[in-house]
């Protein structure tokens, strides 16, 4: 009987060494698994859902509807990636789809909202804002032809053109 005691005793450590083994193994794992999940993978999983993005201009909210290579649209506001600081209200996980979401890249969705022609508000990082037509969107910026918001783009109504390069822009939003 007291064989048995001994043999079951050193069972159940083994048991317990393997379970400890298998616990480690799946946190290493799943910490390497979460490093490998970008934020803009746990947004293609947040789209139709509500969310708060913090930009240098402050938070905008709404409903996520769309998003590619390097931007976001939050009810009819367009942000680029590089003025998001902080996301609110993202899954704790992506789904098994990474990488959802549009891939072109900010310069031709501006091309889009040229084509459009609508009014648009455009902030930049230091909360300026210019108001008017996409013109044209180059490279690495979009030309505003400034008018105002409630005015449809004719030359009688510019007040002149902005230049402003992607990197300053915070948010688009229509007119």
């Amino acid at each position: 009987m007291r064989w048995s005691e001994l043999f079951a005793d050193l069972e159940a450590q083994l048991a317990q060494a393997d379970q400890a083994e298998l616990d480690a193994q799946v946190a290493d794992r799943t910490r390497r698994e979460r490093a490998a999940v970008s934020w803009t993978d746990r947004a293609a999983a947040a789209l139709g859902e509500r969310l708060t993005v913090h930009t240098p201009v402050g938070p905008v909210r709404g409903v996520l509807e769309d998003l590619g290579a390097d931007w976001l649209l939050l009810d009819e506001a367009v942000l680029p990636f590089s003025a998001v600081l902080s996301v609110a209200g993202l899954p704790t996980r992506s789904t098994d789809g990474r990488g959802l979401g549009r891939r072109f890249g900010i310069g031709v969705a501006l091309r889009g909202i040229a084509r459009d022609r609508c009014a648009v508000a455009v902030q930049d990082v230091h909360r300026g804002v210019v108001v008017g037509t996409v013109d044209a969107v180059g490279s690495d910026h979009v030309e505003i032809a400034e008018h105002p918001a409630d005015a449809v783009r004719r030359s009688a109504v510019l007040t002149g053109h902005r230049v402003v390069p992607f990197r300053a822009i915070a948010v688009i939003r229509r007119g």
